[in-house]
């Protein structure tokens, strides 16, 4: 059984979850089926990998325009798979169209939904209602659609009520538990800014409304002064959001010490050294299909603190492996709180509470290692995902 992956990102050309995901798929993959990647950018020095730079003729074009053009030259060389599989808006198209010329089920991984990214119109203009088709086209024609979290499976019920809720299954995300390992390192951490005997919080995430750093960024004002905030933070979706970060990240530093931001993406290594140094790690995302950061934080054996949303609560067990912050959200795809005040005062009090007893944040990490071993391998993934090919097969 041949399978196409189609994704906008893979190695080196990865800044987020998805592109993890592909990467970790592809690999355990490999030992069940044919597998043949098809990436965005440049051409990957890999076998069975194929790279699609942006066509000449579309530079300056809509940036939706020119996934388009990536998408077409990609659905072309798609002749031979039995299943294409495509991940994100980005390529979702040259998976709808792929299995339309080649007579072939189109298998789609939902990792986030455009109606649920209204803000994503600041970065796309006008591109923004060609991804949201794109995506729309791609969902209602779908084989089998994963989702995955359960809360991201209602989500797409919810967007597309026309998708049968039969072809929408869930299989999450998992994590490289070989790579990623608690590594104590006071050294390597106090080289970045961070002072290893003092407590932190530490975030990691692209800039963008999603993730909820606004919001972090305020409830930092109500912390205890000792209490670090790490922001391994970049990658803005546009100027306006890095604008409003700079500015609250410059007023957070007038106010306290320990405001240690670090705008370059870190090698997986140092990453993990400032995951094993955090007391505990903060996932303050108002959307989040699942989100794999928590899975790598988990992994490092750091508590997690995340928002109560999406698939956030299947992979945090309150209580256990960190703390879940409530949270009441608008009903108009933005995810903003209904009580943005609110949201910021119970997000201190938690950050507070996990901060102000280290032994108890340090068993809720070991916790969290168990959990993701147990629940998140990506054996066991690739196992499920193979099981939805064949089905689409039959």
């Amino acid at each position: 059984m041949r399978i196409d992956l189609l994704t906008r990102e893979y190695p080196p050309n990865v800044y987020g979850g998805a592109g993890v995901h592909v990467e970790n798929l592809a690999a355990v993959l490999r030992g069940r089926v044919d597998v043949r990647v098809r990436a965005f950018g440049e051409t990957v020095v890999e076998e069975g990998v194929t790279g699609y730079p942006d066509l000449p003729d579309l530079a300056g074009a809509n940036p939706a325009l020119r996934t388009f053009g990536v998408d077409l030259t990609i659905a072309a060389d798609c002749g031979g798979a039995d299943v294409v599989h495509s991940h994100t808006w980005y390529a979702n198209l040259a998976g709808h169209l792929a299995g339309l010329l080649h007579g072939v089920p189109h298998v789609l991984s939902a990792h986030s939904l455009e109606p649920l990214r209204p803000w994503k119109a600041e970065q796309l203009g006008g591109g923004y209602a060609l991804s949201s088709w794109a995506e729309r086209t791609a969902y209602l024609g779908a084989a089998a659609v994963i989702a995955v979290s359960a809360g991201m499976r209602e989500d797409i019920l919810r967007s597309y009520p026309e998708v049968d809720p039969d072809k929408v299954v869930v299989v999450h995300n998992g994590i490289e538990l070989d790579g990623w390992v608690r590594d104590e390192n006071p050294d390597a951490v106090r080289a970045l800014g961070i002072d290893p005997d003092r407590p932190s919080i530490v975030f990691v995430g692209r800039i963008t409304r999603q993730k909820g750093l606004p919001y972090l960024l305020r409830a930092a004002r109500l912390l205890p002064p000792e209490v670090q905030l790490v922001l391994c933070a970049g990658a803005p979706d546009t100027p306006e959001i890095m604008a409003e970060v700079s500015g609250l990240v410059a007023e957070l530093s007038k106010e306290r010490t320990g405001v240690v931001w670090i705008e370059r993406m870190l090698p997986r290594a140092e990453l993990c050294q400032v995951l094993s140094a955090a007391t505990t790690f903060v996932c303050p995302s108002v959307y989040e299909p699942l989100g794999i950061v928590n899975l790598e934080a988990m992994a490092c054996e750091a508590a997690v603190v995340g928002t109560a949303t999406g698939g956030i609560p299947e992979v945090v067990e309150d209580g256990v492996t960190g703390r879940l912050v409530p949270i009441e959200q608008v009903q108009d795809g933005t995810g903003t709180p209904t009580d943005p005040e609110k949201f910021v005062a119970d997000l201190a009090a938690t950050l507070t509470e996990v901060t102000g007893d280290p032994a108890r944040a340090r068993e809720m990490g070991r916790a969290g290692r168990l959990r993701a071993e147990q629940h998140f391998s990506w054996d066991a993934i690739a196992d499920r995902t193979v099981e939805v090919y064949r089905s689409v097969l039959r």
